[in-house]
């Protein structure tokens, strides 16, 4: 298996991916959230919005969090409309969300041409408690589909996720857990190609590089490409040792 990562704005990267080269679309983009109010949701970075004043890490800050509801939902059609035409009949797309974005991703992914097919609760044990008021515990996954799913296909998912964020090796704001990532990467058929234009940390194309797909991802900030090169690129490196073993 093999990736390639562009680095640069994903809107500017998708417009040059041929039509129908990617299988499937699973990504996380900046959710424009954590406030609310607009002077809360522009205003204010992104480590400010999801990382807890007491946090004991110090993980980079990223781009992207400045957008107000309607040009948040008029960006994120674009990307998704550029992101149908680069993919093959039967796709999938998955775009993580949280609760305040929910309604305005699922209008995104429907104005964008995907045949919206159901939203997946991401439930996190570990997550911030709300005073006088239910625990805030999960974020959401909208899925769609280009056309219709490919019912010859012997693949049953969870309906749902229980898994925290990473704590060990966490190099990522908002990084997603891996073992979730390579579930999800399964709905690309075996040796097909996953897109991510919102690569971050790399998880995405770790999980289908593990899988046995191909990666296509796109990141804009310098610092978290370059963390996803060397992830990625160690997990070639690990499987390639794995298979350079001794002969027999």
């Amino acid at each position: 298996m093999s990736y390639t990562l562009h680095r640069g704005d994903a809107l500017t990267v998708l417009k040059t991916l041929p039509d129908e080269s990617v299988n499937a679309v699973i990504t996380d983009p900046p959710y424009n959230s954590g406030g609310r109010t607009s002077a809360d949701r522009t205003g204010r970075t992104a480590r400010a919005k999801y990382v807890t004043s007491n946090s004991a890490h110090d993980l980079a800050n990223f781009p992207g969090e400045n957008r107000d509801q309607r040009s948040y939902r008029s960006w994120l059609t674009e990307l998704l409309t550029e992101s149908y035409r680069a993919s093959t009949e039967r796709a999938v797309a998955m775009v993580f969300t949280d609760w305040r974005q929910e309604p305005t991703t699922t209008d995104a992914l429907q104005m964008a041409g995907w045949t919206w097919s159901g939203t997946i609760p991401w439930i996190k044990p570990a997550s911030r408690p709300r005073k006088g008021g239910p625990k805030q515990d999960s974020e959401f996954i909208i899925w769609g589909v280009k056309g219709a799913l490919d019912s010859t296909r012997d693949l049953y998912l969870p309906g749902h996720y229980i898994a925290s964020q990473p704590r060990k090796d966490r190099v990522h704001i908002t990084q997603k857990p891996v073992e979730i990532m390579q579930q999800l990467v399964q709905v690309c058929p075996e040796g097909g190609t996953v897109l991510d234009p919102f690569t971050g940390s790399g998880s995405t194309g770790v999980a289908a590089l593990r899988e046995g797909r191909r990666f296509v991802g796109v990141e804009l900030s310098s610092h978290y490409a370059d963390v996803a090169e060397q992830r990625l690129r160690a997990e070639l490196t690990k499987d390639d040792f794995e298979l350079a073993g001794p002969e027999v």
